[in-house]
């Protein structure tokens, strides 16, 4: 079995540059797949990636424009 290395969440935190109340709120919801809370100290596998589920895709561009464009028309029927 293969152990890996245990770092306390704000430690983590520093190392991807993120503040602790984030990294913390995280490790609440349930986005870490290693984050484990002991007592009251969090504890996190090291080489634990930092999830970035930010949409990169494009699927939002010119969302607002289609959006204002159904809008605009309303605003002119009234």
């Amino acid at each position: 079995m293969w152990i890996m290395a245990l770092i306390l969440l704000s430690e983590y935190g520093e190392r991807h540059k993120k503040s602790k109340t984030a990294v913390t709120k995280m490790a609440c919801r349930g986005s870490f797949q290693t984050a484990k809370k002991v007592g009251r100290q969090w504890f996190i596998e090291e080489d634990e990636p930092y999830p970035d589920n930010r949409i990169k895709d494009g699927r939002y561009i010119g969302r607002r424009k289609k959006l204002g464009s159904d809008s605009s028309k309303k605003d002119t029927d009234k």
